[in-house]
């Protein structure tokens, strides 16, 4: 069984605060099974953004984790890519979750990223 978003969330965001990183969550979505972006700011104009990985990336041994996959094709990319890419995703699903890291290295604290 699968960790609703919400509680995922709030402990991601704890992880964060743990290793000294500040993280905020700047958009709640559906509390059930809404998708999860994080944004890592690296506080020089660019950032990152992780999305959820597609079905095809699970396999039968963890199906209930979450996977993310790095959602620009240049990372770190400017800013404004990262949040026009959001915006493009708020208007898909309403229900997305985000949540923006600062960071000067760039560090996600996501144990699954599919490349």
């Amino acid at each position: 069984m699968r960790l609703k978003s919400g509680i995922w969330v709030a402990a991601y965001i704890r992880r964060c605060q743990t290793e000294g990183v500040q993280a905020v969550l700047r958009r709640r979505g559906a509390d059930e099974a809404g998708a999860v972006f994080i944004k890592i700011a690296r506080l020089d104009g660019t950032a990152d953004v992780y999305g959820p990985a597609p079905q095809s990336s699970f396999d039968g041994a963890r199906p209930s984790d979450r996977m993310f996959i790095r959602s620009l094709k240049a990372q770190p990319a400017p800013e404004a890519d990262a949040e026009a890419y959001l915006g493009r995703q708020i208007k898909f699903d309403p229900d997305i979750w985000i949540v923006e890291v600062e960071d000067r290295d760039g560090r996600s604290f996501l144990d699954t990223v599919v490349a």
